[in-house]
Formats: C-alpha cells, structure tokens, sequence
C-alpha cells in the first residue's frame, strides 16, 4: 500500500501539459501528460473499469462478487483481473507467504478494509480469521480468464490494484498519442517521457514521520519507469498508546513490529512495484533486503534506527538518487 510519492516537477509554464485529478480506489490520483487532445474521459473511463473489477469496497465488484461466492466452482472474471491475480499469486509464492492474495479476512478485523474498526481484536478472533487465510487455496486461469477458491477465502488485492490502475492509465494515454506522462494514483507513480523542465521525472520521497508531513527524505530520477513507496506511518490503529500498522503480517495475523519505516521499489510495471512494495514492507528492514538483493530489485529502505532514519538501499536503487 503506498504512501506518498510526490511529483516535483509540475506543468506550470509548460502549456503543453495538462493536469488531470480525482479521486479513485479510496484515495487520490494526478496525472501531467503531454496529448493531442483532452483525456480526461479516457482516464477516468479506465480507472472507473479497473475500481469495478478489483475493489473490496464496492458491493458490486468483480472480486467482492467472487468473494460472496461458494468455494469449488470456477467463477469467470476479465483478463485484466486474472492477470492481477496471477502477478499476486506469484508474490505469494516468492515470499512463501509473506505477501498473501487472500489476507483479506485479517486485514478486514483489524479495521484496515471496508469496515471500520477502533479496537484491538482478541486472539481468539486473529485465529479465526488466520483459518480462512491460505493464498494455495486459491486457484486463476487464463483461458478462459477465471478464478476459483478452494476454501472460504476473501481475496483482497489493495497491495497492488492501484499499481495496476497507474500501468492501465499510463498505457491507454500512449495509446493515445500522448508523449509524455506522469500518473500518480495514491502515491503509485509511473513516468514516460520528458518532464515539463525537458529531462527525467523528478520525484520526491516522503520523510516517513507523520510529523513531518510532505517534507522530502530523497528525490529520485523516473525515466520511463515506475516506483512505489509502503510504510506504516500514516495508516494505523491505536489503542492503549501502542500503534499498530495497516501492514498486516499473513503469517503471525498481526501487524508487522519492525523498525522499517518505509519502502521505496522502483520497476518498470507500478503493478509490481506496489506489490514488492508492502512484501518487502511484512518482511522487514533485514529479511526485505536480502530478498530485494535476491530478486535484483531496485529498492530503498528507510529504518529507523538509534540515532533517526537510517536508509539502506540496493546497487539498482542507487544510481537514480539526486544529491
């Protein structure tokens, strides 16, 4: 789940941009492109498909549809939500579980989903939720695109929707001619092209301290890329004076208790830059790098350490850092 990643450089002065805004999928989205014409139809057509396939807070969504449906019989849905399943599916299975498709149910009790929740539940309930968590029950194929649960399962695709949403945007603006853009749905961002100051997207990322809000830790270079950034310092739950992170762990049934404040991926898709994003995140600041490394991701780490924010990057990260 992303935080903030903020564009830096805008379109002022560039009449050849346009900027485009709303709101989608329960947060944001901004888009600076360089077009033949107006699209602001054309991205708002493509998010409102995406939202109707892959949303857990519409009733009537392809996957809350599948959700309410009996395990063991197939149930069709589009290409584009199979092949969203499929990329999570082999998150699940990379980080044996560590990222989890179908961590919807514990996601859901700790208040993190549709349903708001403003307490701490009992073990009793982690447990059961834990029961009905278990990405191997889960079954999609492409020909025809369908999906199947083997269990009762609820598949929850908040990790890397958005990611998809900025790949599917990003793709019908080149479609249409457009040259250059920048779409940013909720902190997941892709950039193609030139920037309005005639050279590489300039990106900043947060400080990952909710007392600081907005101010810049790094700034990056994006050229024809994506990047996404997870943490656990904007949406949380307290209680008693302890807060607990909207990352939820699928194999303990709680929320991640390490000291990695924020995770930056850079890929080419935003779709797996978003899902990298939060598995590194549930893995934590040590496990996270060494898969990161393993995987020859391109990806910085902000830890909080002893003495403040420590970062901790890989080789691919290092290259499009702005001093």
């Amino acid at each position: 789940m992303a935080l903030l990643i903020a564009a830096l450089a805008g379109c002022d002065g560039s009449p050849e941009y346009r900027r485009y805004g709303g709101e989608t999928m329960g947060t944001y989205y901004r888009v600076t492109a360089r077009c033949p014409g107006d699209v602001a139809d054309l991205i708002e057509d493509e998010l409102a498909s995406v939202n109707d396939q892959m949303s857990t807070y519409l009733p009537e969504s392809t996957l809350s549809r599948f959700n309410s449906a009996p395990p063991g019989t197939w149930f069709p849905v589009t290409e584009q939500l199979a092949e969203v399943v499929s990329a999570a599916l082999v998150l699940s299975r990379e980080s044996e579980g560590a990222f989890d498709v179908t961590v919807g149910p514990l996601v859901n009790l700790w208040g993190f989903g549709p349903e708001d929740v403003d307490h701490v539940p009992s073990p009793e309930a982690v447990a059961a939720a834990r029961e009905r968590v278990g990405y191997r029950s889960l079954e999609v194929e492409s020909d025809p695109p369908r999906l199947r649960k083997n269990a009762d399962l609820y598949v929850d695709l908040s990790a890397i929707a958005k990611g998809y949403g900025v790949d599917r945007v990003a793709g019908r603006l080149g479609e249409a001619g457009c040259d250059a853009t920048l779409v940013d749905i909720g902190g997941e961002v892709k950039g193609t092209g030139s920037s309005p100051a005639d050279g590489p997207w300039r990106i900043g990322i947060e400080v990952p301290d909710p007392t600081r809000q907005g101010a810049v830790q790094r700034v990056i270079r994006l050229a024809d890329g994506a990047a996404a950034t997870s943490g656990d310092y904007r949406n949380f739950l307290m209680e008693a004076g302890q807060r607990y992170s909207h990352t939820v762990d699928p194999r303990t049934g709680y929320p991640v208790q390490h000291g990695l404040a924020s995770v930056t991926v850079l890929h080419p898709s935003a779709m797996w830059a978003d899902g990298y994003a939060t598995l590194l995140t549930v893995l934590g600041p040590d496990e996270g790098l060494e898969f990161a490394r393993r995987h020859g991701l391109a990806v910085m780490l902000i830890v909080r350490g002893e003495n403040g924010l420590e970062e901790r990057y890989t080789d691919a990260f290092e290259s499009v850092l702005i001093d």
